[in-house]
């Protein structure tokens, strides 16, 4: 006797070689000897053999219509022989009753399981329900078929374009535009955004790679770039005006003027320097006081986004112009003045609510040429504010020698210039990448006199108890704290950013804490303020992503120049084993083929395979220049340093 039975959820056939009632022994139609329960048995049979009955069963399975079976199946629970005998008007054959139990067993959606061979029919609205499911993933799948052959010939689907943004940085792998994607993918052996520049999605690489910052911090369900409506920033009437003349000192690109610059001789030689910082805290509040506008769109953003060639500010461009220390305004400023003897010691300071005249924005591209270390060695020649730029660098070395500090002029800093008017074979935009060398008599002015003011305004604030942001550095490691500490890499015993106010937050808090104090009020963040702990987290977080994203945009820049101009060989310093910057511009690659060389060494690469959408490019060796010695520039190595001037 033969029989057929379930193992593991498929229909297997067998022959009996021991009845014991309760369980069997069969030799299946495999040719495996097994023990089986009786229970599992759905059928016995005589003819055919175990190794035809499935084979023909599925044959004539295949000629059943499930609707018409759904239709003469009762509404109770059935055994298959059952239903099997209701189709054939008698009793059925054994590979009758196997199709039929094939077929129910086939259609899930039409027939629920009850047991081991017995079933029940759905209901009629289930089971309209299930087809219409059946039928939209039917037609889902031939939409993903459709629209990955699409994007295979180069085309872009329709369905895409609403959607680029989390195609590209977020995908939804349950969405079937993503499925497609993927199976494209697949198919042509590309990545997401290649494919998709291939289909006209993304007018060049610059887009993709702002495209994903702006989706992660300025996403377009947030406005985007844009600004929410705010009420206006409204400055004090009533404020003092400064009897000094001042001036700024910046790159040429530079828009948020946060500082300028003034000095005044008296008679017996001493000075009366001021340092000036835009005030943009006096026109409006904190977000959580007076439901300020302006305040929560600071707190929002937390800082200004640079790039080269573009940035997103902190405030609005109206706010920003109301308040940045612009030659020819007179602005709402924050001033330090500090009282210098006339051999350059400090005697002491006061700090002003006032307006600030600005009569000039000195660029570094003007005025370095013309006062560096050459010229001031050799004698200055005549340009305006000559001697006050003089005496203010005489000023920041005493400074700087008093903090136990020396130039390091080793390092270089590098300026971006992107022409958008230039249609290139990458895209809109024709970079220059200008070399500037870092530490400049300019560097060390502005940079000695934003120490003074950050230090001396987180002292002042530390010394009336009243909270605020610092940075702080110990054992090489610097941190944001909201308790004055020493920063031990500038030599000072407190350091509160305060000279950017507009553009970073940390700053104008700052500021408004100055503000509150020199004013006599209640400083609008108290101590142990959750507002300010949970601004400072916010911040660190923020600005080190933002500061991220601006690197990787230099790195792809440099790279876009390189294929610019067809560069095909250059010219880098060693950093480690096969780590190497580049000496034309800020940006390190990975070399092939690079012999073991010390740091420092100067060698030649050949450059290749740029890829602007993934921002690398191949290195490989090509031959040393010179070896690391006391004539080897080995400059652009040292590490980053502390922001001090709020670029």
């Amino acid at each position: 006797m033969n029989l057929l039975f379930e193992e593991d959820g498929a229909f297997k056939t067998g022959t009996i070689v021991a009845d014991n009632d309760a369980s069997l022994q069969v030799d299946t139609a495999a040719g495996r000897r097994i023990k089986l329960k009786a229970a599992n048995v759905l059928l016995r049979f005589a003819a055919p053999g175990p190794g035809e009955l499935l084979g023909e069963a599925a044959a004539q399975a295949a000629a059943i219509e499930t609707e018409f079976l759904w239709e003469v199946s009762p509404e109770a629970e059935f055994g298959f022989e059952e239903l099997a005998a209701e189709y054939a008007g008698r009793k059925p054959t054994p590979v009758e009753a196997a199709a039929v139990l094939l077929r129910l067993h086939a259609a899930p959606i039409y027939f629920h399981r009850k047991g081991k061979g017995r079933f029940r029919k759905a209901p009629p609205e289930i089971l309209q329900a299930a087809l219409a499911g059946l039928e939209k993933k039917r037609q889902q799948a031939l939409a993903i078929e459709r629209m990955a052959d699409e994007l295979i010939a180069g085309q872009l689907p329709v369905e895409f374009p609403p959607l680029l943004d989390q195609l590209l940085y977020k995908p939804d792998r349950n969405r079937p535009e993503t499925k497609a994607l993927e199976a494209a993918c697949a198919e042509s052996g590309e990545s997401p955004e290649r494919l998709l520049q291939r289909c006209g999605a993304l007018p060049d690489s610059h887009a993709f790679h702002l495209g994903r910052f702006l989706f992660e911090h300025f996403p377009a369900s947030q406005g985007g770039t844009d600004f929410p409506a705010y009420a206006e920033s409204v400055d004090p009437a009533d404020l003092p005006l400064a009897d000094v003349q001042a001036f700024s000192i910046d790159d040429a690109h530079t828009t948020e003027i946060d500082d300028a610059f003034s000095l005044t001789v008296n008679a017996d030689g001493s000075l009366r320097v001021g340092i000036h910082i835009a005030a943009p805290g006096l026109g409006f509040g904190p977000p959580h006081i007076g439901h300020s506008d302006l305040g929560r769109i600071a707190r929002r953003r937390l800082s200004t986004v640079y790039m080269p060639g573009r940035k997103i500010t902190m405030l609005p461009e109206d706010v920003i112009a109301s308040h940045t220390l612009e030659a020819g305004r007179t602005a709402p400023a924050l001033s330090l003045y500090l009282d210098v003897a006339a051999d350059l010691r400090v005697l002491g300071h006061a700090t002003k609510i006032e307006c600030v005249p600005v009569v000039a924005n000195l660029r570094h591209h003007d005025i370095e040429p013309l006062f560096n270390a050459t010229t001031l060695a050799a004698g200055l020649p005549d340009f305006p504010f000559r001697d006050e730029l003089k005496r203010l660098w005489e000023l920041a070395t005493v400074l700087e020698a008093g903090r136990g500090q020396t130039n390091q002029q080793n390092r270089k800093d590098y300026n971006f210039v992107v022409d958008w008017e230039v249609q290139t074979a990458h895209g809109a935009g024709r970079v220059t990448i200008e070399e500037r060398p870092r530490g400049s008599p300019l560097d060390t002015l502005v940079a000695e006199l934003m120490i003074v003011a950050n230090s001396t305004w987180g002292a002042l604030l530390r010394d009336a108890k009243i909270p605020a942001l610092y940075r702080a550095q110990t054992a090489g490691k610097a941190r944001m704290t909201t308790v004055a500490a020493p920063h031990e890499g500038l030599g000072v015993d407190c350091y509160a950013w305060s000279s950017s106010p507009l553009r970073r937050f940390v700053d104008l808090a700052n500021q408004w804490q100055l503000i509150a104090h020199l004013r006599g009020e209640a400083p609008p963040y108290p101590p142990k303020s959750a507002d300010l702990m949970a601004a400072l987290r916010d911040f660190e977080l923020t600005y080190a992503s933002y500061a991220e994203f601006q690197r990787g945009m230099e790195r792809y820049w440099c790279l876009r120049a390189l294929a610019q101009e067809n560069v095909t060989t250059v010219s880098a310093q060693v950093l480690k084993e096969n780590i190497v910057r580049l000496d034309a511009m800020p940006l390190v690659l990975k070399a092939s083929g690079m012999p073991t060389l010390e740091r420092g060494a100067e060698v030649r690469l050949a450059i290749s395979g740029i890829d602007l959408l993934a921002a690398e490019g191949r290195a490989t060796f090509l031959e040393l220049i010179e070896l690391p010695g006391a004539g080897s520039a080995d400059a652009g190595l040292t590490e980053g340093g502390e922001d001090t001037d709020g670029e």
